[in-house]
């Protein structure tokens, strides 16, 4: 891996030289736009709305919008004068428990490694004292040109940087709750139907989409036709459904027989 980040992790007096490196990937199918008369692909070009000329990367800068319309440009070398200590710095701020932490909150992941020897120790105990508290380190780290909220939490003796939405991004979803009422019986019934379906191995599920997807690509490419999957609809009998689910899932689980 390649580190994309280089500081140093700050709590009290105790300085921690890190690199951090992206912990997750896209696998995702490689779709591109084209033109749906002809197939011709579509390319996105960088055009200056003022005089039409197309502009290299090498020619664009950043704008922020003043309140009075005016548009200030900032160049790289603005950006990089930031007086801001957590360009360099992921300082933490202090420790809740990780249960504490609404994962709606919860972004973008990073590995956190220790940068040199002189960064063992520090790392290792930071590492272990989280694990054994239950805790995580509440920080602020600047990454891709923005100041985050994140947090540093262990996993399998590993650091992880965990980015957060600050709690002003999250939407205010209203009255989306059901006023529906339930019985004693329908709640034992769907306690009863996950504890059948309890003890599912995440490192084992794979995303079946792309394989769906080249199945999708041949059929279309031999000139055939498909028809799109029935939507599941809610039953009428939701006692029966239930009931029903619960046997499913004890077939399931003993597998097929019964």
């Amino acid at each position: 891996m390649r580190s994309l980040w280089q500081g140093t992790v700050s709590f009290g007096l105790v300085a921690l030289p890190v690199d951090i490196y992206a912990a997750t990937e896209d696998h995702g199918p490689g779709f591109h736009l084209v033109h749906a008369v002809d197939g011709g692909r579509i390319r996105h070009r960088r055009v200056c709305e003022l005089d039409g000329q197309e502009i290299g990367p090498q020619e664009t800068a950043q704008g922020w919008e003043a309140p009075d319309g005016r548009t200030v440009v900032l160049h790289d070398e603005d950006l990089e004068a930031l007086p801001l200590p957590t360009k360099r710095i992921v300082e933490v701020i202090g420790f809740i428990d990780e249960a504490d932490v609404d994962p709606l909150l919860y972004a973008r992941p990073y590995w956190v490694g220790a940068r040199g020897p002189g960064a063992q120790k520090p790392y290792a105990l930071m590492t272990e004292a989280l694990a054994r508290s239950g805790r995580v380190a509440v920080c602020k780290v600047a990454l891709r040109s923005r100041e985050r909220l994140a947090v540093l939490r262990p996993r399998h003796g590993i650091l992880v940087l965990h980015t957060l939405r600050w709690p002003e991004e999250i939407r205010d979803p209203g009255d989306l709750s059901s006023p529906a009422p339930t019985t004693d019986r329908e709640l034992a019934l769907a306690e009863l139907l996950m504890d059948e379906m309890v003890g599912v191995d995440i490192t084992g599920l794979h995303d079946d989409y792309a394989q769906a997807l080249n199945s999708l690509v041949d059929t279309l490419a031999a000139g055939r036709t498909t028809a799109p999957p029935l939507e599941p609809q809610p039953p009428v009998d939701l006692m029966a459904a239930l009931e029903e689910s619960v046997r499913d899932a004890r077939r399931a689980r003993d597998g097929g027989h019964g």
